[in-house]
């Protein structure tokens, strides 16, 4: 039997399949930060939040992949068009997006997989039908008879690059100026587009003579790839995907939570795709592999010698730029081993497998396995071997090998102890030396990797302090350590400070009474013997110390407190006899800290009646029945990665009902990296409230002490509701800006607090 007479190509054919695809990736990554941001305020804001969507959104494009393996394989090309148009167009009954109905409160654990939950069930199946469009449009392809059919892969590189762009276009462009609701129907409409694109392209396939081949194409004869083949492809992609989550997850615990860096290690991984798989790459994959030891020895360098890099900007740019090196290579390495275009839609199913493994095992795995973010070095480490020219001795050479390697390892720690105690400048000459030796070898993938683990566990064990315990959550990682001499106790969010505590006597106390002809005794710890003083942000004459004294002093001496944000408790010792306090947290974890009196006695000694709340704030405050506080103390900013949700119009409407007559709604708003004053102002005002700000360097504060200096916004009904403030030089009236717009739960703008705060 004859072949079939083959049939002109259409001149749109090509234009055709490189719009749908482009269109189709750049509404799936589209939509992983505009769903996230719904989904945000369920949980507080937190940057776990990403990380589980993440591995939701790997998992999903999985079964995609798969899906579309499994429509090559087992349909006629007509039919899968039929079914893929028909899974399409289910999927388009289901929009606009929204968070669906019988998903309100979070519960108190196991976050991630109710999240995962609430993200199958919302937007499960329209994303499912998107992610099955590039291996299926490029297997289509592959059988029209174009000149280019016989390599899809760049079709890859295009799929990426409206991925990427997609990425970047939203908290640049579109976040800033589209509000959230525009934003799901202009999605929708999208969406809808793309299924006319999708018929369009399945039309010109039947035009072809290889169409009618059924499941194959003309020329399959390529071996399957093996077993062997698949478990590449898997860790090149696991490798990658799960230190993507694990460099987010580390720039928002120790570096900088500011949101808008989620999306750009995101936007980077999809640019190495896009690199790889193009016809000629911009960046070869051997200059890429020779680059790589050298990027890593800088990252190791700004780690190990931090006092070489204070700067966050250098710090943030040192982890993405070794992220990138390590994606180029481990995505190179599957470029240059993908399989001939019949085992297309294989080899992206394994990729896809690989991918969600990494961020499974990093996302969901890791942070119930290790106290701090561990997954990241080793990561790191796995990176550079996955780099070509591994190889492992076999047989009697490789116990010879191992053994050399742990003689080495001993030799080397010995002499790194060696050079600690002779001083920081040989400290540096060593280190420089064993990551000169790591560029030297940057052929041998093994010892490279030796090296940087080495490198890694030595400085673990060198910065390793005794007094320290890292306890992680869904929310984060909260180090509790001594500090300043052993003289305070200190509660850290990756880098910010959440509570302070003096745990030994205060000399400078003892110093002040003498004099007074009897000695009084010093203010101690409640382990020492008296209540604890409140410290950080809290103490004694502070802003927000301030605010509930003038709640206190318009009610007859006492007041209603309600604060948004535990932490260590501080604020618990500003409170007096006659006073009632009520937290509001949502990170179970944190409650736990507070309440223990041996970490933190503010709660025990200042408030054990407190009630506390858990949940998150809008929703749980929202559920209190009959609330009506003297003050509420908004504390849940002075980390970056703040909660949006508590900034907007909406939420201080809420404040609003929640607050007496004559409340004060009290923000902190200290933060070093967003400009937030002018938020306040603009949401206040849109509620017909009005501002006072403190910013100013108060008289008192002593960082070696623990007494900071915060920016401190009050806001209240009237004027004349602020009570003493009003009386105060610091406490300036603070008007919203006319050029900004307000920010509500469809509308933020983190670009413009970012770039206002730069221009401070």
């Amino acid at each position: 039997m004859s072949a079939p007479e083959a049939r002109p190509v259409p001149a749109l054919l090509l234009p055709v399949y490189g719009i749908t695809i482009f269109l189709s990736a750049a509404l799936l990554f589209a939509v992983q930060p505009m769903f996230t941001k719904m989904v945000l305020p369920r949980l507080g804001g937190s940057p776990g939040v990403w990380s589980v969507a993440m591995v939701f959104f790997q998992a999903l494009l999985l079964a995609g992949y798969a899906y579309a393996h499994l429509l090559t394989r087992t349909l006629s090309s007509r039919t899968a068009v039929i079914v893929q148009v028909c899974v399409m167009a289910a999927a388009a009954l289901t929009l606009p997006l929204a968070i669906r109905a019988g998903w309100g409160k979070p519960p108190e654990n196991g976050e991630a997989f109710w999240l995962l939950g609430l993200f199958a069930a919302s937007i499960g199946l329209p994303f499912f039908a998107l992610s099955a469009n590039g291996p299926l449009l490029q297997a289509w392809f592959a059988r029209t008879g174009h000149p280019s059919a016989a390599n899809p892969y760049f079709l890859y590189a295009a799929s990426n690059v409206g991925s990427f762009l997609a990425l970047l276009a939203y908290p640049v462009l579109i976040e800033p100026l589209v509000r959230l609701g525009d934003q799901t129907r202009l999605w929708t409409g999208g969406f809808v587009i793309l299924i006319a694109l999708i018929a369009a392209s399945g039309a010109m396939l039947w035009r072809t003579a290889n169409a009618a081949l059924g499941h194959g194409s003309a020329g399959e004869t390529s071996a399957p790839p093996s077993w062997r083949d698949a478990a590449i492809w898997t860790v090149l992609a696991a490798v990658p995907s799960g230190l993507l989550v694990a460099v987010t997850a580390h720039i928002s615990t120790d570096v900088a939570a500011v949101p808008l860096l989620w999306v750009i290690p995101l936007a980077l991984y999809l640019l190495t795709f896009v690199i790889v798989f193009s016809t000629r790459p911009i960046i070869p994959h051997p200059l890429a592999v020779m680059a790589q030891p050298v990027i890593v020895a800088i990252l190791i360098a700004v780690i190990v010698l931090d006092n070489l890099a204070n700067s966050i900007a250098v710090q943030a740019g040192a982890h993405i730029l070794a992220f990138f090196a390590a994606a180029m290579v481990c995505h190179g390495e599957l470029a240059r081993r993908r399989p001939a275009p019949a085992h297309l839609t294989a080899f992206y199913m394994w990729m896809s497998f690989g991918g969600m493994l990494g961020g499974l095992s990093a996302g969901l795995i890791a942070p119930h396995v290790f106290s701090w973010v561990a997954e990241y070095p080793i990561l790191i480490v796995l990176a550079l071997l996955c780099r070509p020219g591994l190889s492992v001795p076999q047989g009697r050479a490789r116990w010879l090998w191992l053994g050399a390697l742990v003689a080495a390892a001993i030799v080397l720690y010995m002499m790194h102890e060696s050079l600690q105690r002779l001083g920081s400048n040989v400290r540096l000459f060593g280190t420089i030396a064993l990551l000169a030796w790591l560029i030297v070898m940057w052929k041998r993938p093994l010892i490279s990797a030796a090296i940087v683990a080495f490198i890694f566990v030595a400085n673990i064990i060198d910065t390793a302090d005794v007094t320290a315990t890292s306890l992680r959550s869904f929310f984060g990682v909260h180090k509790i350590a001594e500090q300043g001499n052993g003289n305070y106790r200190v509660l850290m969010h990756g880098t910010t400070i959440h509570g302070a505590e003096r745990i030994t006597p205060d000399d400078e106390d003892e110093e002040e009474n003498a004099g007074d002809g009897e000695k009084k005794p010093a203010e101690q710890p409640a382990e020492l013997g008296g209540p604890p003083k409140p410290l950080t942000y809290y103490w004694d004459g502070s802003p927000m110390a301030q605010t509930i004294e003038a709640a206190r002093q318009k009610n007859g001496g006492k007041a209603r407190i309600a604060v948004i944000g535990l932490g260590s408790g501080s604020l618990a010792c500003q409170t007096k006899p006659g006073d009632t306090l009520t937290y509001y947290e949502i990170d179970p974890m944190i409650v736990r800290i507070a309440r223990d009196k041996s970490i933190f006695s503010f709660l025990t000694s200042c408030a054990p009646d407190a009630r506390i709340v858990i949940g998150d704030a809008r929703l749980t405050l929202d559920d209190t029945p009959d609330a009506s506080y003297d003050v509420i103390i908004v504390d849940a900013f002075s980390s970056d990665a703040i909660p949006i949700h508590l900034l907007t119009r909406e939420a201080m409407a809420l404040y609003a009902k929640k607050a007496a007559p004559n409340g004060i709604i009290v923000m902190h708003l200290s933060n070093r990296h967003l400009e937030l004053a002018s938020v306040v102002a603009g949401i206040a005002d849109a509620n017909g409230l009005v501002t006072r700000l403190d910013d100013t360097e108060t008289e008192g504060t002593d960082d070696d002490r623990y007494l900071f200096e915060s920016t401190v916004a009050a806001v209240a009904r009237r004027d004349e509701d602020f009570g003493v403030l009003t009386q105060s030089k610091f406490w300036v009236p603070l008007k919203p800006d006319p050029k900004q717009w307000v920010w509500t739960d469809d509308y933020s703008n983190i670009v413009g607090s970012v770039m206002r705060k730069m221009k401070e």
